[in-house]
């Protein structure tokens, strides 16, 4: 299927590895421009090489921490009127509510709340000029299915996502839609991060916890970065312009409910 989006612009956050690779891997496999960033400048630019070396498109990488004024700006001035962007960040820590400070709960929010919020007030009114916009929230499986130990993402991320639910209906008029993709359990950094942690508490091998985390799953196993992508791809495509507004969780059917 041929997505339409060839010769796009797209901002692609935290996109050196795991998920914002994903997608940006598979804009790019459709021959969308890019902007990619992340913190750390080494891997960025491995990222870039290796997108530029397999496909023909242009990747702008900026090094830097988009959930700051200075990085924010650094990337919008580098591709001041996207059609597509992808907000994407780091999870806050895992743990237990009593010991998390107010300094805690405002990096969490700003991480995963404001500063999504803040690139979509930058970018959608071009967006909506243009006629054609794709905004896409990568957040978590936690926003449907709150998991106690995520307390800083259960509540950054539901803030974000109650924001996108009342502007996203009023966005579509103009061809810009704005969805959330909601990630369980993907083969990542931050998941084998988990593992460890859990190794720790529990004197049990990351092994053994991958072996039995993966196959409690209903699908045996954990999602790929490849397979996340395509779903961004498609929710980016002009095929997609009916679809806003929406949470679409990717967990390998973990979440028992029928809604």
């Amino acid at each position: 299927m041929d997505l339409g989006i060839s010769g796009k612009r797209a901002i692609v956050c935290a996109s050196s590895k795991g998920l914002g690779r994903g997608c940006a891997e598979a804009l790019a496999a459709e021959g969308v421009n890019l902007v990619i960033t992340a913190r750390t400048a080494a891997t960025l630019n491995e990222t870039a090489a290796y997108i530029r070396d397999k496909w023909p498109v242009e990747v702008t990488a900026i090094a830097g921490d988009i959930t700051t004024v200075g990085g924010r700006k650094e990337v919008l001035a580098a591709c001041p009127d996207p059609d597509i962007l992808i907000n994407n960040a780091g999870g806050p820590p895992t743990g237990d509510f009593h010991d998390w400070s107010i300094e805690d709960w405002m990096k969490a929010l700003n991480a995963n709340m404001l500063t999504p919020i803040e690139l979509i007030k930058a970018t959608v009114d071009g967006m909506r000029a243009r006629k054609f916009g794709r905004i896409i929230n990568i957040t978590s499986s936690a926003v449907k299915a709150p998991i106690d130990i995520l307390g800083l993402s259960n509540g950054a991320r539901a803030g974000l996502t109650g924001f996108v639910a009342g502007i996203a209906r009023k966005t579509v008029i103009d061809n810009v839609t704005i969805n959330s993709l909601l990630p369980g359990p993907f083969d990542t950094d931050r998941l084998r991060g988990n593992f460890e942690a859990v190794s720790k508490a529990s004197g049990a091998s990351v092994e053994d916890i991958r072996k039995q985390r993966a196959a409690s799953n209903p699908a045996g196993r954990f999602g790929t970065p490849e397979e996340f992508g395509a779903a961004c791809a498609f929710l980016c495509s002009d095929k997609s312009g009916f679809i806003t507004g929406q949470n679409i969780l990717l967990d390998g059917g973990a979440f028992p409910g029928t809604l």
